[in-house]
């Protein structure tokens, strides 16, 4: 099966990222986090914060695909997360949102965006997220009750799934992604059983 690894051209304007979707089934496979019901000290009532937390691009992450070209894996590296995190930003579309990458929603934004440095001084680890140096987190503000209701308090939508353009790199060497493949296939068997 074909391994590809996508990249920013850039020389071309309209690559990156362009939008953050809010999915039941994230392709990268990981859940964000619902920053709820906290207290807030300064105010007067507890207010939910309505706050999602989780990863956006998670590095050397194989993809499942099948399109027109049949079935194949695809993956970002972390040179290519980060300039697609910074892109994100620089362009502004921090409140380019949809639900399930076909509707456009409103009153989502991105209000805050980081790199993992460091997997367990990581904000990431406090919120029980186990995710590889590298990774692009994001919390995104829902500041949409329907949303918020329908999709997150029912847990309908679990996770984020980035829409943009990239291009394709090169075909990656099967053993690279294999071994990404069974390291992770080894954590998610480590947390079944540490539970």
């Amino acid at each position: 099966m074909k391994i590809i690894e996508l990249i920013l051209d850039e020389e071309e304007m309209d690559t990156g990222v362009e939008a953050i979707s809010i999915v039941e089934s994230p392709a990268i496979e990981s859940d964000f986090v619902a920053l709820k019901n906290q207290e807030i000290k300064l105010a007067e009532v507890d207010k939910e914060k309505k706050i999602l937390m989780g990863p956006l691009l998670i590095p050397n992450k194989p993809i499942y695909r099948n399109g027109s070209e049949g079935d194949y894996y695809i993956y970002f590296s972390k040179e290519t997360i980060e300039k697609a995190s910074q892109m994100f930003l620089q362009n502004g579309n921090q409140s380019n949102s949809t639900l399930e990458h076909a509707k456009a929603l409103n009153g989502l934004t991105l209000v805050e965006s980081w790199l993992v440095e460091d997997k367990a001084k990581d904000k990431s680890a406090v919120y029980g997220l186990d995710v590889p140096v590298g990774t692009w987190m994001g919390s995104v503000k829902v500041n949409n009750d329907k949303v918020w209701n329908e999709f997150v308090k029912t847990k309908k939508v679990k996770g984020f799934s980035i829409e943009g353009y990239f291009a394709d790199k090169m075909e990656a060497p099967k053993e690279a992604i294999e071994e990404q493949m069974a390291e992770q296939l080894l954590n998610q068997i480590k947390t079944i059983i540490t539970q």
